[in-house]
């Protein structure tokens, strides 16, 4: 994000306990901190809008990453991204996680960028299926599973990225996607059955 952003955020604040009672139903899953951070900044507290940016903004990059392949493309998704987020206040209210609010705009701005991208300079459309390439996500384990996941149907790719590196709910990932519930049931047992029956997959998934 611009220096301008990133300049004025502070380390976040430990924020006091209040007497108020917890949140219900889906928001009973969102960190207090975030509904805090939210609160204040839809009462026009500048600062807030620092500290969600810092505490999402490497998920919202390594994301950007995944679905663009290019570092410098995915700093641009990431700009747009939060452009898009901050522009939703006053008024934003938060139902679920950030995360999975934020998903599905880092996912459209991204395939935004690739399009245009695309246009200026036409490329194989082959390689612009999600996770074509593994990014340098921390740990081996998350490396091999972009890798051994990359020869499936790009939905079912997808649906099986969000269940076990984003750590996605069931609901979650039908939320992000804005699919039935039982379709995305269908979409990861349809993909974690073909990676049991590949000879070069099965020892991930087949336990």
């Amino acid at each position: 994000m611009g220096d301008a952003m990133v300049s004025g955020a502070r380390a976040p604040s430990v924020l006091s306990m209040t007497s108020d009672p917890p949140p219900s139903g889906a928001r009973a899953n969102i960190p207090r901190v975030d509904l805090d951070l939210v609160d204040r900044a839809n009462r026009g507290d500048q600062s807030a809008l620092s500290q969600l940016y810092e505490r999402h903004r490497d998920y919202v990059a390594r994301l950007a990453l995944r679905f663009t392949g290019d570092r410098e493309d995915a700093m641009d998704v990431l700009q747009e991204t939060f452009i898009y987020f901050f522009g939703r206040f006053p008024g934003f209210e938060l139902r679920a996680k950030l995360t999975t609010f934020l998903y599905p705009v880092v996912r459209n701005c991204a395939l935004s960028h690739r399009r245009k991208k695309a246009r200026a300079n036409p490329v194989d459309p082959q390689s612009l299926d999600i996770a074509a390439h593994a990014p340098n996500e921390t740990g081996w384990e998350l490396e091999t599973l972009h890798a051994v996941v990359r020869l499936l149907p790009e939905p079912q790719r997808e649906v099986v990225l969000m269940r076990f590196v984003d750590d996605f709910s069931m609901a979650e990932i039908a939320e992000a996607l804005e699919i039935p519930l039982g379709t995305v049931k269908s979409r990861l047992h349809h993909a974690l059955n073909a990676l049991r029956e590949d000879e070069n997959t099965k020892r991930y998934f087949d336990r």
